[in-house]
């Protein structure tokens, strides 16, 4: 195996790897319009000076069941081996028009987003997630509004991060399924 490769997938695997959640630890939730949204090879350059998002390397970094070992195991080991044999190693990079005027640049293994799509880039702590939410929290119309539900907006980036944390550390297969289940339903809207 190229080890170049292979160190580029775990540098990006470990650069969105999950921590626990702790109280008082940084949220940040930044709403905006996707501008663009291109194709990226996720073992390129193309997560440098971006904010890392997704699933990719969710397993990496946390844990301590041996059941989720062997999944962070299989995790890397797949997608080193994806990335050895010329597997799918497609993600996607979204540039996002935030609403207090800056732009963000999110690369993420998460391709269902599209330009126009009015997003949540939500910060927790090392951890990332981009997703779709309603066009009323990008209208500038809505601003005093938004900063009104901004301590609902972090509990919920929270709360994905809780059930990315309970996927790291499942101890068995049902709990993973369970998780799994919680992020797609907190975490990809």
């Amino acid at each position: 195996m190229n080890k170049a490769v292979l160190g580029a997938v775990l540098a990006v695997t470990v650069a969105v790897g999950c921590e626990t959640t702790r109280v008082g630890q940084s949220t940040t939730v930044q709403f905006g319009v996707v501008s663009v949204a291109e194709p990226v090879t996720l073992d390129s350059n193309a997560a440098k000076g971006a904010v890392v998002g997704g699933t990719l390397g969710l397993l990496v970094g946390g844990g301590d069941s041996n059941f989720g070992n062997a999944i962070r195991g299989a995790t890397v080991g797949g997608a080193a081996t994806a990335l050895a044999e010329g597997g799918n190693r497609s993600g996607m990079s979204y540039t996002v028009n935030l609403t207090d005027g800056s732009a963000a640049r999110v690369v993420t293994d998460q391709r269902h987003i599209h330009v126009g799509d009015c997003v949540a880039v939500e910060r927790v702590g090392s951890t990332a997630n981009i997703r779709r939410v309603s066009s009323g929290y990008c209208d500038p119309a809505n601003a005093r509004a938004v900063g009104e539900v901004a301590p609902e907006v972090r509990s919920e980036a929270l709360a994905c991060q809780s059930a990315k944390q309970e996927l790291v550390e499942a101890k068995s297969e049902e709990a993973v399924n369970l998780a799994s289940r919680k992020i797609e339903l907190l975490c990809n809207s």
